[in-house]
C-alpha cells in the first residue's frame, strides 16, 4: 500500500462527500474513480486512513466522510485555483460594473459572492487605519470651529470637527490646507499626523498653528479608529437550507459578533496560500459557533500598480505569485459555509471578487 494511492483515495472521499454529502464507500469509490485496485484494496485503504483521523465512520457498515484533517489535507492540496469559466467571469464583470461607489461595488460584491456559492458572503471596506490621504478641505463652521473633510485613497470621506481657539484669516486657512495636500497625499494618516505637526512648527504658520495642531490630532484619531471598517453581509438565509437547526443558534450568534468575524477574516486574509487564498476549517478559527463550518477569505486593495485601469477583464486570467504578493491588501472578501463546502469554486469566487475589488481601487472609482 504506498502513501500517495492513499491519499488519492482520500482526495475521491473527500470529492464524492461535498458532491453527494453522503458517507462514501468502497462500491461508489471503484466504480466512479480510476484508482486502479480493487475495492477491498480501497477498503483497507479507506481503514487506514479513518485511524489516521481523516475519515470516520459514523454508523457501522456505513461508508466514511472526512474530518478536519482530511478536510485539510485536501485544501492544502489545491495548489491553485481552478480559474472561473468564461460565462462566470462575465456575470461577475457584468453586475459589478454597474457599481457607481465603493458602498455601492462592496454591497454589490457580498450579494453576488452570496449568489455564486450559496454561502454567507462577507465583504468589509478599507479602514482608515490603512488608507492614505487623497485631499483634505478645512471649512469655517462656527467661531472657534472647522470641519475638516478628509477622503482618501479607498474613496471613504470622514469629516471631523476642529475646535480651536481663534479663528484665523480665510487665505491662511487656505494656505495651510494647500501646504498639506501638497505635502500629505499618498501618506498614511498617522504619517500625515506627523507631517501637518511639522508644518505647524515651521516659520510663517503661527497663525494657523492651532488648527494644524488640530488636524493632526485628527488624523491620528481617524487612524487608530478601526471601528471606521464598515461590514457587508449577504445570505444568511442561505444557512437555513444546508445546516441543521441545532447548529443554526451558535452559527447565527457567530455571524452577529462582527468584531470577531472580521478579526477572524483579516487575520486569515494575510496568511493565504500562493494564489492569495486563506481557507479556515472547523476548530482551527477558535470560535464555538463556527465548528462545523469553514471560511474562505482574500485580501484586496492597492495594486502593485495602482492607478493603472485593470483591463475589460480584472478577474479574467489568475495572478502569478509574485502579482498576488504585489498587492497590499487593506480589506477582505469571506465566504462562510459548511465544512463540506465546495472549497474549489468557492475559493475560484472569492479570489476573482476580491481581484475586481482590487480593479476597482485601483482605477479610482471609489468616490461616494
Amino acid at each position: 500500500m504506498t502513501q500517495s494511492r492513499r491519499m488519492l483515495v482520500l482526495r475521491a472521499v473527500v470529492e464524492d462527500y461535498i458532491r453527494s454529502q453522503e458517507p462514501v464507500g468502497s462500491t461508489s469509490l471503484t466504480r466512479d474513480h480510476d484508482l486502479g485496485v480493487s475495492s477491498a484494496t480501497i477498503r483497507n485503504d479507506m481503514s487506514a486512513l479513518e485511524d489516521e483521523g481523516y475519515l470516520i465512520q459514523p454508523h457501522t457498515s456505513a461508508g466514511r466522510v472526512p474530518t478536519e484533517k482530511g478536510y485539510r489535507y485536501f485544501v492544502d492540496r489545491l495548489a491553485t485555483v481552478v480559474p472561473l469559466s468564461e460565462a462566470q467571469r462575465r456575470g461577475i464583470n457584468s453586475f459589478l460594473s454597474g457599481s457607481v461607489s465603493l458602498k455601492d461595488a462592496l454591497q454589490r460584491s457580498a450579494r453576488l459572492l452570496s449568489e455564486i456559492t450559496g454561502q454567507v458572503a462577507i465583504v468589509t471596506s478599507p479602514s482608515l487605519a490603512k488608507a492614505t490621504l487623497r485631499h483634505v478641505e478645512m471649512v469655517p463652521v462656527a467661531m472657534t470651529t472647522l470641519l475638516a473633510v478628509v477622503i482618501t485613497d479607498t474613496g471613504r470621506v470622514a469629516q471631523h470637527g476642529l475646535t480651536i481657539a481663534s479663528m484665523p484669516a480665510v487665505d491662511e486657512i487656505n494656505r495651510l490646507s494647500n501646504t498639506v495636500n501638497e505635502q500629505c497625499v499618498g501618506l498614511s494618516l498617522s504619517k500625515s499626523a506627523e507631517t501637518v505637526r511639522s508644518i505647524a512648527a515651521s516659520a510663517g504658520y503661527e497663525s494657523v498653528r492651532g488648527v494644524a495642531d488640530a488636524l493632526a490630532d485628527a488624523f491620528e484619531s481617524m487612524a487608530l479608529d478601526e471601528r471606521a471598517n464598515e461590514l457587508y453581509m449577504s445570505g444568511t438565509s442561505h444557512l437555513a437550507h444546508s445546516r441543521s437547526l441545532t447548529d443554526l443558534a451558535p452559527l447565527f450568534d457567530a455571524l452577529e459578533e462582527q468584531v470577531v468575524l472580521m478579526k477572524l477574516m483579516s487575520n486569515l486574509s494575510e496568511e493565504t496560500n500562493a494564489s492569495g487564498v486563506g481557507v479556515a476549517i472547523g476548530s482551527e478559527m477558535h470560535t464555538p459557533g463556527l465548528l462545523h463550518a469553514s471560511v474562505v477569505s482574500s485580501g484586496y486593495g492597492r495594486s502593485g500598480e495602482a492607478g493603472e485601469p485593470a483591463g475589460n477583464d480584472p478577474v479574467g486570467e489568475p495572478e502569478t505569485e509574485s502579482q498576488t504578493n504585489d498587492m497590499e491588501p487593506i480589506a477582505f472578501v469571506g465566504s462562510i459555509g459548511p465544512t463540506h463546502m465546495d472549497y474549489a469554486a468557492t475559493m475560484a469566487a472569492v479570489r476573482a471578487v476580491a481581484r475586481y475589488l482590487t480593479a476597482f481601487l485601483s482605477e479610482g472609482r471609489t468616490q461616494d
